[in-house]
């Protein structure tokens, strides 16, 4: 059966039955944390039903998320340039499972898949073009819309209306402090966009929260279509 992972189903079968040969089905928690910049790239993941934020640390602050890859990505994509070291400190915000790969693994089958080669070459423009979204994203946009498209973003990676996640991390991962998460999200809550209980999120009304949201979350999807196909 095809991988639950959008990259590796775009595979012809023989190149697809191979590159899955190598791999492992390894379960994700949440907090997990997988790399920290700088740390050599020893496994790459592609998440079946588990998601990941790619998180960058800044001098004096907590970090900012800048990436989420779910199963629709991979993590570790930078070792298809040949740059074996991470750039980000990635952590599991969606527990479940992923398919991993040791790297030597990843780059011997890179040499051999041409069809892989030019499916990841695709997935590093997307990668860029995300990147630079969410920071005109962080830059322009209040913290409510951005809050509505990383429930959005979330729910689409976790194929559910409810996933887990605290005030705590999600201030973490907006690069805002708790008490503007909190405000945003009660906000929400309080127009009945969403539901909150014990660290489980709820996306009760998905249109309106599509509308509050700011425009980068359709634009994200655009952009993977396009270049994905």
């Amino acid at each position: 059966m095809p991988p639950a992972n959008r990259l590796l189903s775009a595979l012809p079968s023989k190149d697809r039955r191979r590159f899955l040969s190598g791999c492992e089905s390894v379960g994700l928690a949440f907090g997990d944390v997988l790399t920290e910049p700088g740390d050599p790239i020893r496994h790459v993941y592609f998440p079946t039903q588990s998601f990941i934020s790619l998180v960058m640390p800044v001098s004096g602050h907590s970090g900012l998320e800048v990436g989420l890859v779910g199963d629709e990505g991979m993590l570790g994509i930078s070792l298809s340039l040949g740059v074996d070291r991470s750039s980000f400190h990635a952590v599991v915000q969606g527990e479940g499972m992923a398919l991993r790969l040791d790297a030597a693994r990843f780059c011997h089958e890179l040499a051999l898949s041409s069809a892989l080669q030019g499916i990841l070459k695709h997935y590093i423009a997307v990668v860029l073009g995300q990147l630079a979204q969410t920071a005109a994203c962080a830059r322009f946009h209040v913290v409510e819309a951005r809050l509505a498209r990383w429930l959005l973003m979330s729910g689409d990676r976790a194929h559910s209306p409810t996933f887990h996640v605290t005030h705590e991390f999600l201030a973490y991962m907006l690069g805002v402090r708790r008490v503007g998460v909190t405000k945003a999200a009660s906000s929400l809550q309080a127009r009945g966009l969403i539901g909150y209980r014990r660290g489980d999120v709820t996306i009760v009304d998905r249109p309106a929260l599509e509308s509050v949201c700011c425009g980068c979350y359709a634009a994200d999807n655009t952009v993977y279509a396009k270049v994905m196909g």
